[in-house]
Formats: C-alpha cells, structure tokens, sequence
C-alpha cells in the first residue's frame, strides 16, 4: 500500500525526481540493480531488462552486496517491480491465461545494490514505481487478486487419495482442484517443478511447455514465489515418485510483493519472527503448527470442563478496580462515564459474583492483562482458565488439574511421557504432593515454622540462605517482606521452585500472601490452597475459597496496607530508584472491592476454584523454550 500511496502521488514528484535526477548525474552516483533469473530462458532476462532502468554505475560500497543486506529502499524497489508484474498479466477472465504460466516468475535477488547518494536512491524508487500502473491495469480487466477459488482437495488429502499411483502413472480421468502459496520452484527448459503449500501440506505442480504452450512463457514471466495460486489437472506420480498435479490451467489468487525470507536459512531473525509472525510462519512451517496444537489444547480443556457439568461464561475485561490478584493492572480513561477503568488482572471476583448468583460450576477461558516485565515466561497479555466449583474444596481442584493436563497431553502426545527441552517429563497420575514448609526444609534444611512470629529472626536466616544458595545473591529480596509468611516464600521462590521438574503441588501457602483462600482447617496460620509445578514453572493456582464477608475484608485491608507500607519503603530507600522493576511492581494503588465484599455478604456456598496458564500448558506440551514462541502476536518493544 505505500507503494501504491507513492504512485498515486506521483504527479505531485515528476519535478522532484528530475532535479534530483539531475543531481545525481552530477555527483555521478546511480544505481545498480541486480536481477538473477530463475531459468535459462533468453525471455525471461529480456523481461528482467525490461523492468529496470538502463543507467547503471558501481555502488559506492561494493563490499555489501550478501543477500541478507538488503535496505529497506531495496525492499521498495522489489516491491514495485513485483506491482508491476501483478498489473501485468492478464486476468482470469482473458481467454489465454492459466495458472501454469505464472508459476514460473523471474526470481528477484534480494541484494538491489544502490548507491550511497540520497537523491540516486529517491530517483531509483520513483522510476521504478511508475511501473506499478495498478489501477490503470486494473481498468482494463486485469485483477491480481481474486475473489475466489473452488478447491476439491487440500494436499493431504491428495497425498491419501492417489499414494496407490505407480511412478509414471497418471490419473487422467479425475480433475483436481487445489490452492495455496507456492514455496518453491525448478524450471528445465521445458518442464517446471512447483511445490504449492497450503494449510495442511504440500504438494508438487507438474508444469509441462507442451500442454501450456504460450501460457508456459508468461509462468516464467509473472509468477514469483511467495504467490498464492489456484491450480486445476490431473494427478500423476513422476518416475522418481513425487506425486504430482499435472496442471491443465491456473489462476493467480493473490499476488505477493515482497520476497520470502531464503529457503536454506529460513526466518532465523528471532526479534523479526516475533513482529512478523506472518512471515515466520510462511518461513517456518512448525510455527503454524504450534498454533494448530494450541487450538487442541483450548479445546480440550473445554471439552473437559463441559463434560465435567461446567458451564462458560463472560466477564469483563474493564473493570472499576483490580481485583483477584495482586498485580500492577493497566490504567485507561472512560470518557463518557468520566472515570478510570482497570483491564483485568484476574478474572476470579466476577466468577464468584456468578457463585453467588446461584450458578454452581462455571469456567472462564479469557485474556489477562498485567502491566508487569516481560520474560520467557511473562507477557502483559495471556490466557488462563478460572474455574469454581460450588460445595468442593482444594482437593477436587488437584484431580481437576491433573484430568485437564493429562487429557491435553494424550490429544497432542497420545501418551503421558513427554520431553520438554531434553528433560523427560512424567505425568502419570498421581502426582507429588507437599507442603510449602516441608519443600523449603528439605532444601535448606530450616523450619520456618519456629520463627512463629519473629520477622526478624527469619529474616536474618533467609538473608544467609540467599547470600549461599542464589546466584544471584537475591537476599535483599527479603528486606521488605512483612511477614515470615512472605519470608518463607521468597525462600520458597527462589531456592525450590527452579527444582520442581516433574509435576508436584505445593499445598498450604501463608495465609499472609493468599488473600482470597480458606485458612487451613487444621494449620493456624495456613490456608488451604496449592499451586502445580512442571518444569520449575507454576501451572495452575488454586483454594478453598473464602466465603467469610468479614474476613475477606480484614484479609483485603491488611493486604493494601502491606502493600502501602513495602511501597514506602521503596520510596525511601535510596537504593531503589523510579523506573526499575523493583519499584515498579509496587508503584500503583490498590483499592478494595465493595462490590464483590457485598456479594459475599448475600452469601457464597463454600467451594474451591483454581486458575491454570494456557500459555505455559502450551509451552509445555509443545517443547516451546519462550512463551513468545506460543503467543501469535507477543508485546515487544518498540522498533527504532
């Protein structure tokens, strides 16, 4: 589209691009554009001719000339000659077109060498789009780009019907009709080999000069690799056994403009696979299929819940205040309502609203936002089930999440033992189970349970432990932590969790750091909530929830003046500066929900509920190093 942009304003640029046409002579800087064919055929390079200017000097640096150096001018320029060849062949509606004809394009080297003067690139750019007449083509009938395409079979299923042909059989009584992006393509005078992709495969294009006649020129001429075309012919297994379509007539469905990344080397650019994940994933076909293997697992997981009695429901992403989660939430202004509205950091508070309600099983698979770092493991934006059961407790909640991670995994795997990154992951059922308490003393050697309330007695333990055990010498983490609760687990954090492999639940947690789960009904000081490990990395979170109105409001009370207090004390330690992470994660105000406090006060049934990271499930089930590699379009910085 800028490409066109330019063309459509480019009466207003004549006068420019003569004077600096002119300069350029001058300073005798120009460009020199390279073309390589992609066949031998003397047809082909007088096309390529065609297309470019005939002024031609050295680059100015003649050492940068590899195919992966290519500007963003050089890029323009393929673009306009690929515009051109869109508005250049005839539509599929002139008589003498076929899709063959166009398979066969004259392949554009990536390296466009252009000279160091400003005005010889503008000039370059300019002459070469005034070759992209696209809607003066367009008005006389040619259409680059379809509407639609009748297909028969996609490439699997051609691969399943006609595997029986014999090498050298063809089978001339049926007519296959097929489509897709051409991904790559041989030409031998008179034969051309195109190998087409679509959503399910690929397959072979057989692409014959004597059946083609004149249309077998115009492939060589019109079609680059990257096109998506339609194809309609036979079906044939070549000598050497490459099934094959043995085309009889083709259209161009859409015509590409820019080259596709090098088919030896791939998209290797990971910030670029991140930002165009489109190309990455023409590039790469294993991305899309991650993406495939992410729908199985949604579905399942709803299939799972649906079969269990669990009904889906809605809540919404704005809301008056943060709740469900103790998280920094993204701020945005309400404008006809003249008030600040939240994206959700959890959707925990509107499920049990529904509780309440009257409803007794209910599930949300939904987009959770946290205006947080971002890590391997952490994106602002990400996908959780939450999931509440009326009249259960913490324990159903265990056998709901080892039924859902293992149903996922028999759909992707078909069995239980899987290997994530070389390590080999178990998940037969049943899995580990273990306190808090005990982890941290079998990894330390310290029970925290003697330190009863003595803060800073267990502060001056943890300090010890972090200094030798963490890497990265992390005690200072425990500087601002206002409970042994919150001292036992940043210990917990820092020292076990790396070492939970295989699957285990980490069972009652400080009631100082959950503030919405039952306390223990035979621990004082506990709650009765767990979170699922695999691979160091938490999974799932889930309680008994707690219905007590007034306890939930003492627990969110104490919760926002732990939260008031460790943010003054970041303020006033000099050592904690505005802007850094540290400071950062308490920066932001935390309000209490009347609402959902009202709510309780009509009456919740006592039930458990649990949330579980579709993100991390995917990565785990898909071998993904990155939680970028499972997102379609993850948040990145932006580009300069």
């Amino acid at each position: 589209m800028d490409a066109l942009r330019v063309w459509r304003a480019s009466s207003h640029f004549i006068g420019f691009a003569s004077r600096a046409a002119c300069a350029a002579a001058t300073s005798r800087a120009s460009v020199s554009v390279r073309i390589r064919c992609c066949s031998s055929s003397s047809a082909a390079s007088a096309a390529a001719a065609a297309e470019l200017p005939s002024t031609t000097v050295a680059p100015a640096n003649p050492g940068r000339r590899g195919r992966n150096s290519s500007s963003t001018s050089d890029r323009e320029s393929i673009r306009a000659i690929r515009l051109k060849k869109a508005n250049s062949f005839p539509s599929q509606n002139s008589s003498f077109f076929s899709y063959e004809e166009s398979l066969l394009p004259l392949e554009i080297d990536d390296e466009l060498v252009i000279g160091s003067s400003g005005c010889a690139r503008q000039v370059a750019f300019l002459s070469l789009l005034f070759f992209a007449r696209v809607e003066e083509l367009r008005s006389k009938g040619h259409e680059p780009y379809a509407y639609k395409w009748t297909r028969s079979h996609t490439a699997c299923q051609l691969q399943d019907i006609y595997s029986h042909l014999a090498n050298g059989e063809e089978c001339k009584e049926d007519l296959v009709s097929i489509a897709g992006r051409i991904i790559a393509r041989r030409a031998f005078g008179k034969l051309a080999f195109l190998t087409l992709r679509d959503d399910s495969g690929t397959i072979q294009l057989y692409c014959e000069k004597e059946i083609l006649e004149d249309q077998f020129e115009q492939l060589k001429t019109f079609v680059d690799i990257g096109d998506i075309v339609g194809a309609r012919g036979s079906m044939k297994k070549m000598e050497k056994g490459e099934l094959s379509v043995c085309v009889k007539n083709f259209e161009i469905l859409t015509k590409s403009l820019l080259p596709l990344p090098d088919k030896y080397h791939g998209l290797t650019d990971v910030d670029k696979r991140y930002r165009q994940r489109y190309v990455d994933m023409i590039a790469n076909h294993e991305v899309a299929d991650v993406f495939r293997i992410r729908a199985k697992i949604v579905s399942e997981i709803r299939k799972t819940m649906e079969s269990l009695g669990f009904i889906e429901v809605e809540t919404p992403v704005l809301q008056g205040a943060a709740g469900g989660a103790e998280a920094r939430p993204f701020v945005t202004y309400h404008n006809s309502l003249g008030r600040n509205l939240y994206l959700r950091i959890a959707t925990e508070l509107h499920l049990k609203r529904m509780l309440v309600g009257g409803l007794e099983k209910v599930f949300e698979i939904g987009r959770i936002f946290r205006n947080e770092g971002i890590s391997t493991r952490h994106n602002p934006e990400f996908t959780t089930i939450e999931m509440y059961e009326a009249y259960s407790d913490y324990q159903s909640m265990m056998n709901m999440a080892e039924e859902i991670v293992t149903q996922c995994a028999l759909v992707v795997h078909g069995n239980l033992d899987i290997d994530y990154q070389g390590v080999q992951i178990s998940l037969q059922r049943p899995w580990r189970r273990e306190t808090m308490h005990n982890l941290v003393k079998e990894a330390t050697g310290i029970d925290f349970d003697k330190f009863k309330n003595n803060l800073e007695a267990a502060k001056g333990v943890a300090r010890g432990i972090l200094e030798s055990r963490s890497e990265n010498n992390d005690s200072h983490l425990v500087e601002t932590c206002p409970s042994v609760g919150h001292v036992l687990n940043e210990i917990f954090e820092t020292i076990v969790e790396p070492t939970l492999v295989q699957p285990t639940f980490v069972l009652d947690y400080p009631i100082e750091i959950s503030p919405l789960a039952k306390p223990h009904r035979r621990q004082k000081g506990l709650t009765e909530r767990f979170e699922l490990y695999i691979c160091g990395r938490e999974i799932a979170n889930a309680f008994s929830e707690l219905t007590d109105p007034v306890d939930q409001r003492s627990r969110f009370e104490e919760q926002i003046k732990q939260h008031n207090d460790k943010r003054a004390t970041l303020v006033s330690n000099s050592k904690y500066v505005e802007g850094e992470n540290t400071f950062d994660d308490y920066s932001y105000e935390v309000s209490l929900d009347e609402d959902f406090l009202t709510s309780l006060e009509y009456g919740m049934p006592p039930a458990s509920g649990m949330g579980l990271g579709i993100d991390r499930l995917v990565m785990l089930l898909t071998n993904s190093a990155s939680i970028r590699d499972v997102i379609a379009f993850p948040v990145l910085k932006i580009q300069h």
